[in-house]
């Protein structure tokens, strides 16, 4: 075949597009296994994170196993349904109505006592935001909460990554005079009414807000679970 001929460079370049599709279909198959394996790490590391556990890569699946008590799905009466919490995609549940939603429930034992870890799930500035959030076992009062996003800004949304930013959840209330009422995020000074507030990240306004968002919309519709641990 001709070098040079239109002919040979459209095989030449079909040939080398097969070629490299077939390398790269390779390499993603062979690399599934260990990406899975890294997400299902980071996902149990921020689990922790929510009751106050530090981990490691190479430490969290134990970790996970010695404080993960048990873990299943409600709906939103609060009644157990079928499901495997750790796998359940919040994000998918998140755009249902809430009656619809399948909700995550993972119980861990701190020094004897329980705590529900709840996933959230939502929209900050520049992308999604997510996060776990640790409530004692009378279904109010906030332990512990981790918080994580895809693309905030850094020194001023990112921040909400910040042991600073989610040690304030600690301690805080869930339920106002016996009504769900979640944790408003609000500038510096400000309180809420009707509710328990922290402090917003400075520069962060539209981050905190989504935070605060967030709260409502994936805890709204665990409000019956959590008065039936009362």
């Amino acid at each position: 075949m001709n070098r040079n001929s239109n002919v040979y460079t459209i095989v030449y370049a079909a040939v080398m597009v097969v070629l490299v599709a077939a390398v790269l279909a390779f390499t993603a198959l062979w690399l599934r296994p260990t990406q899975e394996d890294n997400i299902r790490i980071e996902k149990q590391r921020q689990i922790l994170s929510s009751i106050n556990v530090a981990s490691t890569a190479k430490d969290a699946e134990q970790l996970y196993k010695d404080y993960i008590t048990d873990s299943y799905v409600v709906n939103s009466k609060g009644e157990k349904v079928a499901g495997d919490a750790f796998y359940i995609v919040v994000k998918e549940e998140v755009a249902k109505p809430e009656a619809e939603r399948i909700l995550p429930v993972f119980v861990a034992t701190v020094n004897g006592s329980k705590k529900y870890i709840l996933p959230l799930y939502g929209m900050g500035l520049w992308g999604p935001i997510w996060g776990y959030i640790a409530v004692d076992a009378n279904g109010d009062t906030v332990y512990g909460a981790v918080f994580a996003h895809q693309g905030e800004t850094a020194g001023l949304g990112a921040e909400i990554t910040k042991a600073k930013f989610a040690d304030q959840f600690h301690g805080k209330n869930l339920f106002y005079n016996g009504k769900f009422a979640s944790i408003a995020v609000l500038k510096v000074g400000a309180k809420a009414d009707h509710q328990d507030s922290v402090d917003a990240i400075s520069g962060g306004t539209i981050t905190s807000q989504g935070v605060s968002k967030m709260l409502f919309d994936c805890l709204q519709p665990y409000a019956n679970f959590l008065s039936s641990l009362k």
